[in-house]
């Protein structure tokens, strides 16, 4: 059995995932795969960056990819997690809704099933915090304004 990891990146204000990477590692290419695909998908936003303190997020190099994007990080202190509680919050959603008390045979079937649920949290899922709305309904309307 081989772990799968995944890395989200999630705009606080509608709750849409912006960039999503699966991977066999837990490393820094990861991270840097995510962030480098969510400044592809929103050319031009200069967001604030909520993380956790993983070596992923300490790193010069990270950072140095924030500078260059115009971006600045936010990183709560050490047991204070205030920063990270949205992030938390959607992987508790995923694991309950998409993973726990199911089984995955192989990796094929674990990536499209995360690759589904991915897609039905953006397009299919109400969320009450969003007046009901999908996130990408609940996007759209915020662009139309």
């Amino acid at each position: 059995m081989h772990k799968l990891y995944l890395s989200v990146i999630l705009d606080l204000c509608d709750h849409r995932p912006v960039a999503y990477v699966l991977s066999d590692h837990n490393n820094n290419q990861l991270v840097f795969d995510t962030f480098d695909q969510a400044v592809k998908n929103n050319p031009g936003a200069h967001p604030i960056i909520h993380s956790n303190r993983g070596f992923q997020y300490t790193s010069r190099v990270f950072y140095q990819k924030l500078i260059d994007a115009g971006m600045i990080q936010s990183m709560s202190r050490v047991a204070h997690c205030t920063d990270n509680g949205p992030m938390e919050g959607f992987w508790g959603i995923l694991k309950r809704e998409m993973y726990y008390g199911r089984k995955y045979h192989t990796r094929k079937e674990l990536v499209q099933a995360i690759t589904a649920y991915i897609d039905y949290y953006i397009n299919d899922r109400p969320q009450r915090c969003l007046d009901v709305l999908t996130p990408f309904e609940f996007h759209e309307r915020l662009l139309a304004a």
